[in-house]
Formats: C-alpha cells, sequence, structure tokens
C-alpha cells in the first residue's frame, strides 16, 4: 500500500516489533553461575553461523573441572534433603491427625515449603531441586549438560540423606505403615482372607505422572523460561506460583484416583527415588513410572517449546550436538581416507622401484 504522497508506508516501531527478538532468553531466574557457557553458545554478529569446534565445548565438560559447578551442587543437594524431609513428614503428619481432608492440608503445606526452598536455593544454584527441572534446562541450553548431571546427582544423594534423616527420628512402626512418606503405586494391606494388595494400576499411574507432569511444565516452568515474564513477575512471584502449580497437581492427583495405596503424582524422580533406596521392598513396584514418564516428557516438552515460543535465531543445544558428532565423524572419516590415499600412493612408488630394479 502506498501513501497519498507516493512514498511507502513503514512499519511502526511499536512495543511488539521491538520485542520480536527477544520472546525467549535465558531464564534470569537462574544464578549466573548456573548458565549455560556465553563462549560457547552465543551467536555474535562476528562469529554468527559458526557451531562450537568440539563436543567438549558443547556438552560443556570442562564444567567439571570447575569449581563453581560443585559449589552449586551442594546447594542442590541440602535443598533436596530438607525438600524430601519435609514432604514426608508432612505427608506422615496429615495422615496420622486424622483430619477430615489429608489431601488439601498436604497440598497447600507442600505449596509452602516447595516456595519457600526454592527462594532458599535460587541464589546459589538457580533453585531446581529437581532433575526434570535440571534436564529441561539443560535441553533449551539454560545450563549445560555436564552441570545437569551434577545437579541430578546431588539431588539424589541429598534425597538419600533427606530420607535417612527421616528414618532416624520416627519409629520403625511409623516407617512400616507409611513406607517414610515415599512414592507408593499400590500397598500390601490386611484383608479379611489375608494380605491383599490395593493401590492403582501402573499403566494408570504412568499416564497420570505424565499428564500432570505436562501441566506443571507447561503452565509453571515455561513461565520461568520465558525472560519477558521472569523479569517482570519477580522471584518471589513466579516460586510461588510453581509452589502453588505442584500443590494442586498434588490434591488434584491424589484425590482423582481415590485410591488407598497411591499417594498421587510423584512430580520429582529425587524424591521418590530416596525413600526407595533406603526402605526399599514395595517402594520399587512401578518406581518406573516416574522417572521413565518424566524423561520423555522433559524432551517432549522441550521440543514443544521451541517448536511454538522461541523465536531467537541462534543454535539450538540439542541441534548442535547433533551437528557436532556428525562433524566428528565426518572428519575422521576424510582422516582415514586421507592415511589410505597416502599409503596407496607409498605403496605404488615401491612397487614401480622394485618394477624398475627388475628389468
Amino acid at each position: 500500500m502506498a501513501s497519498n504522497s507516493g512514498q511507502p508506508l513503514h512499519a511502526v516501531d511499536d512495543e511488539e516489533c521491538q520485542t520480536v527478538a527477544t520472546k525467549i532468553q535465558p531464564l534470569p531466574l537462574l544464578h549466573p553461575a548456573s548458565s549455560f557457557p556465553t563462549k560457547n553458545w552465543t551467536v555474535d554478529q562476528e562469529n554468527k553461523g559458526k557451531l562450537p569446534p568440539t563436543l567438549t565445548d558443547v556438552l560443556g565438560l570442562d564444567e567439571f573441572l570447575t569449581l563453581d559447578v560443585y559449589r552449586a551442587s551442594v546447594g542442590e543437594l541440602l535443598g533436596t534433603a530438607v525438600l524430601v524431609f519435609m514432604l514426608d513428614t508432612i505427608v506422615i503428619s496429615t495422615i496420622e491427625s486424622d483430619i477430615k481432608m489429608p489431601n488439601l492440608v498436604l497440598s497447600v503445606l507442600a505449596a509452602v515449603i516447595i516456595t519457600i526452598l526454592l527462594l532458599a536455593v535460587h541464589p546459589v544454584s538457580g533453585g531446581h531441586i529437581n532433575p526434570i527441572i535440571s534436564f529441561s534446562a539443560a535441553l533449551v541450553g539454560l545450563i549445560s549438560m555436564s552441570r545437569a548431571l551434577v545437579y541430578i546427582v546431588a539431588q539424589c544423594a541429598g534425597a538419600i540423606l533427606g530420607a535417612l534423616a527421616l528414618k532416624a527420628v520416627v519409629s520403625s512402626a511409623i516407617e512400616q505403615n507409611f513406607s517414610l512418606g515415599g512414592c507408593t503405586i499400590t500397598v500390601v494391606a490386611p484383608g479379611p482372607d489375608g494380605p491383599i494388595t490395593i493401590g492403582l494400576e501402573t499403566a494408570q499411574a504412568f499416564w497420570l505422572e505424565i499428564i500432570c507432569s505436562f501441566i506443571f511444565l507447561f503452565a509453571s516452568i515455561w513461565m520461568a523460561y520465558d525472560h519477558r515474564q521472569a523479569k517482570q513477575l519477580g522471584h518471589v512471584l513466579v516460586f510461588s506460583i510453581v509452589g502453588v502449580v505442584l500443590g494442586l497437581l498434588v490434591f488434584v492427583s491424589s484425590t482423582v484416583t481415590a485410591q488407598k495405596g497411591y499417594v498421587g503424582a510423584g512430580l520429582n524422580p529425587a524424591r521418590c527415588i530416596g525413600p526407595a533406596i533406603v526402605r526399599g521392598g514395595h517402594l520399587w513396584d512401578g518406581h518406573w513410572c516416574s522417572g521413565l514418564g518424566l524423561l520423555l516428557l522433559a524432551c517432549c516438552s522441550t521440543c514443544t517449546q521451541r517448536s511454538f515460543l522461541d523465536s531467537t535465531t541462534g543454535p539450538k543445544p540439542m541441534i548442535m550436538i547433533s551437528t557436532t558428532l556428525l562433524r566428528s565423524c565426518l572428519e575422521l572419516s576424510e582422516k582415514r581416507m586421507r592415511v589410505c590415499r597416502t599409503f596407496s600412493a607409498h605403496t605404488s612408488l615401491h612397487l614401480y622401484a622394485s618394477m624398475s630394479n627388475m628389468l
């Protein structure tokens, strides 16, 4: 369209146009120490389109040699230990108190303690205290794969410490009756004709875990991944929303099934694996539902986020890893071909010299 003067109309620099290029940016809630190495992932004007030279740079393997990542992992370890201890004691105390709606009280208390712990751990490591959060953050490029691995190991170790602390303060009868407040799908209960197994079917628990975890990632974590929303809302409000969403999911998943023996969606593999290692027994039954379901969900949700929410033109972490692996294989094949050509040339020269001497 042209104006009356015959000159083309220029686009108005409104607020939407000015922020198109910065829709999804690295999470500002993460501690600066837990952000992904800028030298490897930032695409500037000079090196635009260039990939990191090695797979070591892409995976951030050099972070294994830095003290900062282990200092941050201590925060994740302590935060997860307190989380497991508090959540398990909340489960036991709400049921033991014999209140009318234990699920509602459990959900409210869980939301409060999760919010407090996120705010406490955030300045140290970014406030993950959940392997699914660390893995998702690595997939979208907020932290390196190496840092995510260290975080996940620390979170699992912290969960074990939290379960051990709970075992040390409760009686053996409570430990046996409540299974240390762990993630149970089925339990063995006394029946009229002997012990019977009550709870939820494994397939139902698996799909409920996936659905609740997707809602958790979609409703809260993606909001934290968005630079504009996180900056506008602030740390306290964002972490409060995360805690409230988790509390609601705990209430819904434990209430909608109405099955004794099923405590609801785990939503945190570390919280489930801690009591399972310490207590053992039926806590391992269907334990793969939490780990495998959340792993698949993290990959799918990350792909969805990258497809629909991310408008940046920078290289994606998983694409860079795949490209670097392919390039390494091609370079290795090229080197082998050069060696073969050199060997063939030398062999031909020796044969020619031998034939000349014979003649």
